[in-house]
């Protein structure tokens, strides 16, 4: 079933009909088998049990994703990042940075890269933030003759950061896989989103330093004063206002992240009318990238059910399970074989897919390995929400890594001529070397996740 779907995929066919279609054809074929090899053999044990009958369950699955409460935070929080994009905050904090760190090498990435935490802390569409990044910055870059593969590679992996620091739309739907709190999820990833955006950071200054050709310091910079700082606190200020609101509140438990994400959307829109960027074909133009971008998850969820209830009816969990199991590998290092499957998965499939197909068939392999990160022996939720967090590190790589690098096509769509496919490519190896050794910090340091969530409540 799985290199069916993947094979299928490269036809281009749209993911959710590819999902639903492996699933059904797959439970036809177990039905015509089950024919078979009553036939051939007489014998009931060789059967598979499947027949159209058993997709009639997923009718129950459709209703039960459709009434989720806490899958009314999603169009909200896509709402909010599509508003804020177009709420002209970026171009605001771009001029206002550049100022700021105008003199010092490599200024323009710096400035790139801390505008993506910010918009990650604000937004989570990962598609906005690259192109917009790449729009406003690229230019500049070629420009001041930036390295053109540094300059793909910190817009590209600035702009992925959205997935991991809340409010982020993998985490709301990774807790509803994993039956465990939005608000635990978006805590635990805190640490070790800031953590990967100040690797960013340190390798960009670093670099920019030993490689004095790569991001030159432009010729027209200027020191910056105090008008530069009191630009980039106005520029500032109502951003992070609104990610307070919006964290704030759940963190501190004031609302649910459902309610919150209302306080976001609501917030995001009264800043673009602030800014007296709000206009009505605006606003018709975000409702209908809302609509368009939920629409698509959500079919996706569709078809992501089909094709999971047709593997778990044919044993897949099972023989995933036994498989894993059989390598002996011990707690830890089942752990990390998983995340290597993950990583790899992440080269031809979405993180939607493998959130919602690979995740709920990793929980009862994590729950038996018995994980004590809290000193007490038995697999517990603070265990639970570490592996989560792992994943979601790992799952930020997949939007970088070829063939299907989503954060590499936005960014080709938008980048100037003279950045070539290859320029992209080699751009982004360091970055996904740096998301890797956060990972790694997160996986030897249980409690950059669990410290937050524990001391919140």
């Amino acid at each position: 079933m799985f290199l069916t779907f993947i094979a299928l995929l490269f036809t281009g066919f749209p993911v959710a009909w590819t999902l639903a279609g492996v699933g059904v054809a797959y439970c036809g074929l177990a039905y015509l088998f089950d024919n078979g090899m009553m036939n051939w053999t007489g014998l009931e044990e060789t059967l598979t049990g499947l027949d159209y009958l058993t997709l009639g369950a997923v009718v129950n699955r459709v209703y039960a994703t459709m009434s989720n409460a806490v899958l009314v935070a999603l169009p909200m929080f896509i709402f909010m990042g599509l508003m804020l994009d177009e709420s002209g905050v970026a171009e605001r904090l771009m001029s206002s940075m550049q100022r700021l760190f105008g003199t010092v090498r490599g200024g323009l990435a710096i400035t790139v890269t801390m505008i993506g935490i910010i918009l990650a802390a604000s937004t989570g569409i990962i598609g906005a933030s690259v192109v917009l990044l790449g729009v406003l910055s690229l230019p500049s870059m070629m420009e001041q003759k930036y390295s053109p593969s540094l300059a793909a590679g910190v817009v590209s992996a600035s702009g992925t950061l959205g997935i991991l620091i809340p409010p982020s739309i993998m985490l709301v739907i990774m807790a509803d896989q994993m039956a465990l709190s939005v608000g635990d999820l978006f805590m635990a990833a805190v640490f070790p989103g800031v953590i990967i955006g100040a690797l960013y950071l340190t390798y960009i200054f670093v670099i920019a330093l030993i490689k004095r050709d790569v991001a030159p310091v432009p010729a027209d910079a200027k020191r910056p004063d105090w008008a530069a700082v009191k630009d980039v606190l106005i520029a500032v200020l109502p951003t992070l206002a609104l990610i307070l609101a919006v964290l704030g509140s759940i963190f501190a438990g004031l609302t649910t992240p459902t309610e919150a994400s209302g306080v976001g959307a609501l917030g995001a829109t009264l800043l673009a009318l602030g800014y007296r960027k709000l206009t009505l074909a605006k606003l018709i133009n975000v409702l209908k990238a809302t609509f368009n971008t939920t629409a698509y998850i959500f079919a996706i969820f569709l078809g992501a059910t089909v094709f999971s209830y047709v593997l778990r009816e044919l044993g897949g969990d099972a023989l995933i399970e036994d498989m894993i199991h059989g390598t002996g590998l011990g707690p830890n290092g089942t752990v990390f074989m998983i995340l290597f499957i993950v990583f790899l998965l992440g080269f031809v499939l979405d993180w939607i897919e493998i959130t919602l197909i690979v995740l709920p068939l990793m929980r009862p392999i994590v729950n038996g390995l018995g994980l004590d990160i809290d000193g007490f022996g038995v697999i517990d939720e603070p265990a639970l929400v570490w592996f989560v967090i792992l994943v979601a590190v790992t799952l930020q790589t997949s939007f970088l890594t070829p063939p299907v690098g989503f954060a590499l096509f936005y960014l080709k769509g938008v980048c100037p001529p003279e950045i070539k496919l290859t320029d992209i490519y080699k751009g982004i190896i360091p970055f996904v070397i740096l998301q890797l050794t956060g990972l790694f910090f997160v996986f030897l340091w249980p409690q950059l996740a669990t410290w937050l969530p524990s001391v919140a409540y």
